[in-house]
């Protein structure tokens, strides 16, 4: 339909990622949580598919939760113990892990940055047409916003999926919608149909 707006779409899937991401994060840590009784290496986890992925929550035994307005939000999943859980300071796959406080707070910067041009650009006339560029961005948009939520809570990036099989670094489910966001932008970039060109003004009759 011509002009039609996937500007729903956009926001439904944003909203839809975020909540799965997070709900999902609490939800696995909580279950795997054993009241301080850590696995070392490699913590709490439960097979999924048994040899190949498991489900896996790390914590942290010498990081302890705020005692402020936060608190509530970092030890939901450990049932009120000041316990955090085990982080990714860094990006995708660990990358710039190793500078913590730092390359936390210039992801969660680039985070915002990325999520205000998606909502900016995204919404807009003709790019909200687009159906499948509004489903990526709305996956974008819902992962980044997931990441962006635990650095600002937990100070690092919440990870728990684990293909073990094939070493796999841990991830999570926002991850999981950046990538399909990511693949999907680059299929609607390469095969999409470019958009109808304007009609020939027609000149008037003498």
């Amino acid at each position: 339909m011509p002009g039609r707006s996937y500007r729903w779409l956009l926001l439904g899937l944003a909203a839809f990622a975020l909540t799965a991401d997070l709900t999902s994060k609490y939800g696995v840590f909580r279950w795997l949580y054993a009241h301080g009784q850590f696995q070392e290496p490699g913590g709490n986890s439960h097979d999924v598919v048994p040899g190949w992925f498991k489900l896996i929550a790390q914590f942290d035994p010498n990081a302890t939760a705020d005692a402020g307005a936060l608190n509530a939000l970092q030890t939901w999943s450990t049932h009120g113990d000041p316990v955090m859980p085990r982080v990714n300071h860094g990006a995708l796959f660990g990358m710039g892990g190793g500078a913590k406080g730092m390359a936390n707070a210039f992801f969660a910067t680039v985070s915002l940055v990325a999520a205000t041009a998606i909502l900016t650009w995204g919404l807009r006339g003709a790019p909200s047409r687009e159906r499948w560029l509004s489903a990526a961005l709305g996956l974008i948009l819902g992962g980044t916003l997931g990441n962006f939520y635990d650095r600002l809570v937990f100070g690092g990036v919440r990870d728990f999926m684990y293909f073990y099989y094939i070493e796999w670094p841990v991830f999570n489910f926002a991850d999981c919608c950046l990538v399909v966001g990511a693949a999907l932008l680059l299929l609607q970039a390469a095969f999409a149909p470019p958009p109808p060109a304007a009609p020939a003004a027609v000149a008037p009759k003498a």
